[in-house]
């Protein structure tokens, strides 16, 4: 045939549709990427006055009572003041009942934040804006709410007492109560992020694959939110070692017992001065090596 064929032959007789000899050059999409913006001018031009003058003055006012603090203390007697008998009780008392009140959270916070990620019930967001009120409830309405309820004449304050023998205002139980109550929000609202960040698929599977709730929890939800665990507990001892409100008035400043740090501090501040300096170095050093270890968490998060 003499005819124009809508197919070309090869060389070795088979027969090939045009489309198949275009060149990769044509196959480019018909959207090129758009160019890189360029930064503007009033982003070259630098940052405005504006802007940077009540940055600056804001920076200031965080960090001028600190560097006070660091100017005022006494380093040439610190250690000496540091094995005081009177810091050294007021020490060991905010670190063990810090490390109570949040093994305490763990028990009972980490149950209650995955019930309010993984069930849906009614009243949740009650549930929920419950547990956040300690957050925002002045500490000592906190300590007096505890009075009402833990009390020798509050709600299950005699209970307790006839039941158990266990009197919890102004002993060193009740500084741990004291603490707890105003941490756990910190560790339950760090933990229910966590599982509502987490892929359900994963415990899905588990559950398909045969295995219980509690293994379930167990052996992969547990793994899977270990960094946010980890972050609310370590959120959860700071605040409870910088307790105050809720602990002077529910356990009281008897050193020894239910003195922590920072009723030490406040009563340092009427009798030894450079004594309530060296507290509060220490509970400004804790500080600073709990955010610097959860910096890089908070950067890293969406």
């Amino acid at each position: 045939m003499t005819g124009s064929a809508p197919e070309s032959a090869t060389a070795g007789g088979l027969w090939r549709p045009r489309s198949s000899r275009l060149r990769p050059s044509r196959l480019r999409p018909s959207h090129p990427r758009p160019p890189r913006p360029r930064p503007s001018r009033r982003a070259r031009a630098g940052v405005p006055i504006g802007l940077l003058l009540p940055a600056l003055i804001g920076l200031a006012f965080l960090v001028l009572p600190l560097a006070g603090l660091l100017i005022r203390t006494p380093w040439s007697t610190l250690l000496t003041r540091l094995g005081a008998p009177g810091i050294l009780d007021a020490l060991r008392l905010s670190l063990l009942s810090a490390t109570l009140a949040t093994a305490l959270c763990l028990v009972f916070g980490v149950p209650l934040a995955w019930l309010l990620a993984r069930v849906d019930f009614p009243g949740r967001t009650l549930i929920r804006a419950l547990v956040t009120v300690p957050l925002v409830l002045p500490p000592v309405v906190g300590g007096v709410a505890l009075l009402l309820a833990f009390g020798r004449r509050g709600l299950l304050g005699p209970w307790l007492e006839s039941t158990f023998g266990i009197t919890l205002p102004f002993t060193t139980a009740g500084v741990v109560v004291a603490e707890s109550f105003v941490a756990m929000p910190f560790l339950v609202i760090a933990v229910e992020g966590a599982l509502r960040g987490s892929d359900v698929r994963f415990e899905e599977a588990a559950a398909t694959l045969g295995a219980g709730r509690w293994t379930v929890f167990r052996r992969v939800t547990l793994p899977l939110i270990a960094p946010g665990v980890v972050s609310g507990a370590v959120l959860c001892w700071a605040r409870a070692l910088g307790e105050f409100g809720a602990t002077i008035t529910f356990a009281g400043n008897f050193p020894g017992r239910t003195q922590t740090m920072p009723l030490a501090v406040y009563l340092a501040l009427e009798q030894d001065l450079p004594s309530a300096i060296v507290l509060s170095l220490i509970l400004l050093v804790v500080s600073v090596v709990i955010l610097a270890s959860l910096r890089d968490r908070w950067i890293a998060a969406p």
